[in-house]
This record gives structure tokens, sequence and C-alpha cells, in this order.
């Protein structure tokens, strides 16, 4: 009778993330449902009284002005208004409306009404969604890397203040020379603060700008801001919607600059929160793995006992020498198997072999060099992580020890 596997690393993570995101989703409807449901219990009140006085003042019956406000709610969903607007489907407004497309927005102030347009929704939708995302990774990427060249010059000039650091040194492969700079990669923490304030700074000042000329409240101008950059897009509040502006040329180009920018900004800031949140994951994993794992407690009652430092322990520490040198001699492969202690031959190359790895992985993102060498040779070519994860995982100081 076979035993079931135990999960993995991976998938212990993602059914740990699924689990907090249900609690998650939650705790966020009873708290709205706590915050709203008072106040659309208190407009429908309204709202059937006003219908009411309305049917008695006008002698209109209650039927007749129903289907009055139907054809209001059809007209509506066209898009037509009491106060007048600019054309939805000019070239202008059929711009605005891809841009919301592909970016995924989706604000729903416009929708295609005919066969024809929905169906070229579909196929136009597939493929800019796509290029959008790999323009929003690429935006990541470049942006990651000019904060960890600042952040790094910044680290250098603080080290050479200090007298660590020669005042002729020069970047360069001889950085690897300089005991100070070898294990330097920028935080993820840092990383987040930055682009934290970038993007609380960038909503700020499109507030500012859409509550001079679209005449919102500054809360209202900020509630929208972080609706249209995190590309949730209600569409209770849009933009650019009016007949007519003052300076109507420069607010569209101001307009769409925001929207790039603050989009790219919010994407950038959730990617860092999200590695963040992976690094929780790890930490509680460990935890219960260390308290609800009998494997770990048997292997460190056998450790205890013997007190003696097992292969299968330190190879699960040094896997990387154990797949670099990928030969063992026939004492050391006994050893492993019998459970002894490790030989000293094999302690001496792993800790060589690990050692350079080690340093090679933590001086190419500080120094600009690929990283073009997998820590374990027997993964495959997803070993690293796909997309915005696997970037932020190659950059970043703090991910290198959760892989």
């Amino acid at each position: 009778r076979r035993r079931l596997a135990p999960l993995n690393e991976d998938n212990g993570r993602f059914l740990l993330l699924a689990a907090l995101i249900a609690a998650y989703l939650s705790a966020g409807a009873t708290v709205f449902s706590a915050l709203e449901s008072p106040s659309e219990a208190a407009a429908q009140l309204r709202w059937n009284r006003t219908l009411h006085n309305f049917s008695r003042i006008f002698n209109i019956s209650p039927p007749e002005l129903r289907a009055f406000l139907r054809s209001y709610e059809a007209a509506r969903a066209a898009g037509i208004r009491v106060d007048a607007l600019r054309p939805r489907w000019d070239f202008p407004g059929a711009f605005y409306f891809v841009g919301t497309v592909v970016s995924t927005i989706g604000f729903g102030m416009t929708t295609p009404a005919t066969v024809a347009g929905k169906v070229f929704l579909i196929v136009y939708g597939l493929f800019g969604c796509a290029g959008t995302i790999l323009f929003f990774n690429l935006f990541l990427e470049r942006i990651i890397s000019l904060l960890a060249f600042i952040m790094k010059a910044c680290y250098e000039r603080q080290l050479r203040r200090s007298g660590l650091l020669p005042p002729n040194f020069r970047r360069g492969p001889a950085v690897s020379g300089v005991g100070s700079l070898v294990g330097w990669k920028p935080s993820v923490y840092h990383v987040m603060l930055i682009l934290g304030f970038f993007a609380i700074t960038l909503s700020c000042c499109a507030s500012a700008m859409y509550t001079a000329v679209e005449g919102w409240n500054y809360i209202d101008s900020l509630y929208y801001c972080f609706v249209t950059f995190s590309t949730i897009g209600f569409g209770d509040l849009v933009s650019s919607q009016n007949a007519a502006y003052q300076h109507q040329g420069l607010y569209r180009v101001g307009n769409f600059i925001f929207i790039l920018m603050g989009v790219c900004c919010i994407y950038s800031l959730f990617n860092v929160i999200s590695i963040v949140i992976k690094q929780i994951l790890n930490w509680v994993l460990k935890k219960l793995e260390c308290r609800c794992c009998p494997k770990c407690h048997k292997s460190g009652t056998r450790l205890s006992r013997r007190n003696a430092i097992t292969p299968g322990a330190r190879l699960r520490r040094h896997n990387v020498a154990v797949d670099a040198d990928g030969q063992y001699d026939s004492d050391t492969e006994g050893r492993r198997l019998s459970g002894e202690m490790i030989s000293m031959r094999e302690l001496t190359a792993s800790s060589k072999v690990s050692l350079a790895i080690l340093q090679k992985q933590l001086s190419e993102t500080a120094n600009g060099y690929p990283r073009n060498v997998c820590i374990n040779t027997r993964q495959n070519g997803f070993s690293a992580g796909v997309g915005a994860l696997a970037i932020m995982n190659n950059r970043l100081a703090e991910t290198s020890d959760s892989r």
C-alpha cells in the first residue's frame, strides 16, 4: 500500500494563499456589506417615495412611469445622457475605449453595440491584452534596474564616506574583488517603499488635475485614480467625458500620460507587494513544517541522538554542490547511503562549489550581469519562474533565499 506523497513547497504555498484569499474575500464582503447596505436601503426607500409622489402629483400611473424609466435606463446604457457629452465613437473616443480594453481597465461607459464590433473586440483584446501585459513586465524590469542602479550608487557613496571603499574604485568586473560589494543586492522592501512613494505622488498630482478640470472633490479624484491605475475600472467616475474642456487637447494628453504611468507604477508596486506576501507565506510554511511534519521531528531526534551531521541534511542545504559535482566516490556514496557522518572530501567540495555559485548570484544583479546560470541543473527552463515574479526573484535580495 503506497503512501501519499507530502505536499511540496509550491503546492503548500498555493493552498495557503488560496485559503488566505478566501478569508480575505469573506472579510471584505462582511465589511462592505456592513458599510454600504444601510445606505442602499435608505436610497431605495427615498426612490420609492419619490416615485409615489411624482405619480400622484402628475397623475401618471405607476406602470407607465416605470416603462418610461426602463426606456431611460436603456438609453443610459447606450451612452445617452441628458447633458451634452462628447461623441463616444469618434477617433478620440474610440482610442480611449481601446486603451481601456488592452489595459484591462474596462470602465464600461462605452461598449460595442454591433455584432461585428463585439466579434472584433474578442480578437482585438486577445492580442492587445497580451501585448500590454508584456509591456508592463518590460516596464517593471527597467524600473527595477533603474532603482537598483541608483541604490547601488548611493550604497557605494556611503561606503566611500565610511572609508570601506577605495576613492578610485570603478564599476566593472573588478567589483567581485571588493568584499563590501560582493553580496550586495537591492532590498525588496526599499524598492517597495520607493514605488509606493512614487505611486502616491503620482496619484496626488493626477487627483489635483481631475479636481480642477472635472469638478470632482479631492477624495473622489483619489478614488478614481486608484480604481483606474489598479485596472479595477468600476466606471462610476470616468474622466474626459464632457463635451468640451478648457485646454481640451492639453488635458487629454495629460490624462493619457497620468493613466499610462499610473497603471505601470501600480502594476510594479503590486508585484513587489506580491513578493513580500510570498515571503510571509514561506515563513508560515516553515513554521507549520517544523511543528506539524513528523519527518522533521524524526530527523531532529536522529540528529540529536547521533550528534552528527547527516548527509541528508547537508545535501538539502547544499543541493547546488551535489548537482554541480555530479559524481561521488565509493566512500562518499557508501557513507551517504548508510547514514554515517559526511566525509571531509564531500564537505570540502560542496563548500567550494556552493561558495562560488553563491558569490556569482549575489553580484550579478548589482552589477547588471545577466543571470544565465540555474541553481539546480536538473530543473527545467521554468524553474526560475515566469513573468513579473521571475523578474523580482532575479533582481531583488530577499527573494533569493526563498527560491
